[in-house]
């Protein structure tokens, strides 16, 4: 559900594996379902290669549209996001269900946690650690559960990046 709603979102980035609907009106020859490619392209018919990983589903609409003028007068696109398959989050250690989550982009810790079935008698709740990487570098935010309970220091409960790995030790 929650991928269902990063993909109804037109603030969305898109990502690896996630799959589209290019539809050109009055020309069903140039209306196809693709998947973002792991180098994050799409190809699509005349036009070749198109950049699609970190952009809105209209950056992209706009871009075929405005390439594909060199051969239709004023086409007319649409983009549509039809599965979110890019977005996992992974949530490892002493919770009752560890493992990888598709999930929206706009999931915070204690949701992801939820997923995983929440955390075990033996997990040390104040002391799980959120490891993203951003651009070759490695981030470790610490999050106490223990904190959230008492309504202490809300702001630790980040909303989680596609990647994200959360740590209950």
């Amino acid at each position: 559900m929650a991928a269902e709603t990063a993909a109804a979102d037109p603030a969305y980035l898109l990502g690896p594996e996630d799959v589209l609907k290019v539809a050109v009106w009055k020309d069903e020859h140039l209306t196809q379902d693709t998947v973002v490619r792991p180098d994050g392209m799409i190809t699509f018919p005349l036009i070749g290669d198109v950049a699609a990983a970190g952009r809105t589903a209209e950056d992209v609409r706009n871009e075929i549209a405005k390439r594909l003028g060199k051969y239709l007068p004023n086409p007319n696109v649409t983009v549509t996001v039809l599965k979110v398959l890019s977005y996992r989050i992974y949530v490892l250690g002493r919770v009752n269900k560890p493992g990888e989550f598709l999930v929206g982009h706009h999931t915070d810790v204690l949701q992801a946690l939820s997923m995983a079935g929440g955390l075990t008698p033996y997990a040390s709740e104040n002391d799980i650690k959120i490891m993203r990487r951003s651009g070759g570098d490695q981030q470790v935010f610490t999050f106490r559960y223990g904190d959230m309970q008492k309504e202490r220091d809300l702001k630790q409960n980040i909303l989680l990046q596609r990647g994200d790995v959360v740590m209950v030790p």
